[in-house]
């Protein structure tokens, strides 16, 4: 066919174009970028091809739908050229992501078409959702669950105030479990209950019991539109924006109970439901309950929004050289990140300078990778930013919110390894049961202990977050080691904070541990650089100073 020919816009900057091609359906959207990072919609294009059709059992693509999806992705692109849009982007989420014969089908795309797709993974699904819902609600001093459904997957994104803590990722989609359990006819009361248990022993192996209980869900995807407009319909409220509609899960299950008993024939007649959608609706919603039930949520908000507005608003920042500042360098992302989180610079950065040096004294004696000197300096920094979900848990938060953050300058199997020393800054010591410490090799473990028993010493050495204690020096001992904390005062809460935490010190590193003050006037006379004891791999508990509690004032300041 021919392309139609559009006019530009005389203020026109730049026309964007975002292809989404999912298990259910395929959607393009055109658009004008705007200099405020938003964008305004040209054209909406939908087509249902179903190319994830019968996935499950024969683990290819329907031939039938990807001859359609060609031709529908053909005429998708001639809209595209006929508006004159500058960058195309089109992404494949779970159908093609997961079919023995997905590459095929983007080869052909390309050779056929010259259409790039861009295979997606399950967490970049995720974080595109997410983006689009942290741009169009406000998320401050809000615990949410954040959920796609789609036709063949099911992503999950917790977050507080804006911040990703655990990301999930579920083979569970409105089309895959309509194929499996019968979603496109009355459902009996065996088969939904099948379902029901197949949805709960997926989410009970795919994601973990809640740290934090969300305020609400936040839901993106066809499902969760389909079913706010069978709400609104039901109320008459049908002149109402689907976007930031509320639903409770009480409504969700009358929803449900009543589509499960009708027939296909009457489903299709439902008010607010789209005819190609009827045959997955029950499927669909019966993942929103489940979800809700798992995190313990009873108010749903729906985003009309979603993968494709995520998408085209990374394509609007990216075409206005947004953020209009450098790209943040270690240092400069470290910070903006702790001060989205709401933690104490001065003292994260008073951590990092005592864990840098004690590191740099025991380097040689001990053999410690120079490079690691970054990581446990960078742990330190943002090991209180669990704060922003939880106090009693916070080394726990802190781990998934370090590991989820992206943080410019870092590669992944670094912030792993920050992550996990900043986890370990308190709390219980790295256990092989713990899941975040065991998946590590066994040299990463190893880096993981060592650095985190630095770390806990250097967060004791400031536990009243005063900065009173200047710098550590370590100097042998008569057996062992001896740190010597350089303050002009006694200081009482933080010498007992270091005390209190030396324990796995003692054991990483086989060797017992003296803490003491050193006075200013001491300063002078110092002893000889740092030996390696033959500690004979004791613990050294009786050689440690002891750990007497300080003044009740200065409890507020424990962790």
């Amino acid at each position: 066919m021919e392309s139609k020919q559009y006019v530009l816009s005389p203020d026109l900057s730049q026309r964007l174009a975002a292809i989404d091609i999912g298990s259910n359906s395929i959607r393009l959207i055109i658009a004008e970028g705007l200099r405020d990072g938003r964008y305004r919609v040209l054209d909406d294009e939908k087509e249902t091809t179903r190319l994830g059709k019968n996935l499950s059992s024969s683990g290819r693509l329907d031939p039938r739908a990807v001859e359609q999806s060609l031709d529908s992705l053909r005429r998708m692109k001639q809209i595209a050229q006929g508006y004159q849009v500058q960058n195309l982007r089109a992404i494949a989420t779970c159908a093609v992501r997961e079919a023995v014969d997905g590459k095929e089908f983007c080869r052909r795309a390309k050779a056929e078409l010259d259409l790039e797709i861009e295979v997606v993974s399950g967490k970049q699904e995720a974080e595109l959702a997410f983006h689009s819902v942290a741009r169009n609600f406000n998320l401050a001093e809000k615990n949410v669950a954040v959920a796609d459904i789609g036709g063949g997957s099911t992503e999950i994104i917790l977050a507080a105030d804006s911040v990703i803590e655990e990301t999930y990722t579920t083979a569970l989609g409105a089309v895959r479990l309509s194929e499996l359990y019968g979603g496109g006819l009355s459902m009996t009361s065996e088969g939904f209950e099948e379902m029901v248990r197949a949805i709960d022993t997926v989410l009970r192996k795919r994601t973990k019991k809640p740290l934090f209980l969300p305020h609400l869900l936040i839901g993106t995807g066809g499902t969760f539109t389909a079913l706010a407009t069978i709400v609104m319909a039901s109320k008459g409220q049908n002149d109402q924006p689907v976007r930031g509609y509320q639903v409770t899960r009480a409504q969700v299950r009358h929803v449900l109970d009543r589509l499960r008993k009708m027939s296909p024939k009457a489903r299709r007649g439902v008010q607010g439901l789209s005819p190609d959608r009827a045959d997955i609706i029950v499927a669909g919603i019966t993942i929103i309950d489940r979800v809700m039930r798992r995190f313990q949520v009873n108010l749903l908000q729906v985003h009309s929004g979603g993968v494709r507005d995520g998408l085209l608003l990374t394509m609007v920042d990216q075409s206005r050289g947004a953020p209009h500042e450098p790209p943040l360098d270690r240092e400069a992302a470290i910070d903006r990140f702790a001060a989205r989180c709401g933690t104490d610079i001065v003292h994260g950065r008073h951590v990092a300078l005592l864990a840098g040096s004690i590191f740099a004294q025991l380097a040689e004696p001990f053999a410690l990778n120079p490079r690691d000197r970054s990581l446990v300096e960078a742990a330190a920094r943002l090991q209180d930013v669990g704060y922003l979900i939880d106090y009693e848990q916070h080394h726990k938060h802190s781990y998934h919110l370090i590991l989820n953050s992206g943080l410019a300058g870092f590669e992944p199997r670094e912030l792993e390894l920050i992550a996990n020393i900043a986890r370990y800054h308190r709390g219980a010591n790295p256990k092989s049961k713990h899941a975040n410490y065991s998946q590590l090799a066994q040299t990463d473990q190893e880096r993981v202990r060592q650095l985190a028993a630095i770390l806990r010493l250097a967060g004791g050495f400031d536990r009243s977050h005063t900065q009173q204690v200047k710098s550590v020096r370590l100097v042998p001992a008569e057996i062992g080691l001896k740190m010597q904390a350089a303050s002009d005062e006694f200081p009482e809460v933080d010498i007992w904070g270091a005390r209190r935490r030396a324990e796995l010190f003692q054991k990483v590193y086989k060797t017992p541990l003296v803490i003491e003050w050193q006075p200013p006037d001491s300063a002078k006379g110092a002893a000889g650089p740092v030996r390696r004891q033959s500690a004979g791999g004791g613990n050294g508990k009786r050689h440690a100073a002891k750990s007497n509690s300080p003044r009740a004032s200065a409890r507020h300041h424990g962790k």
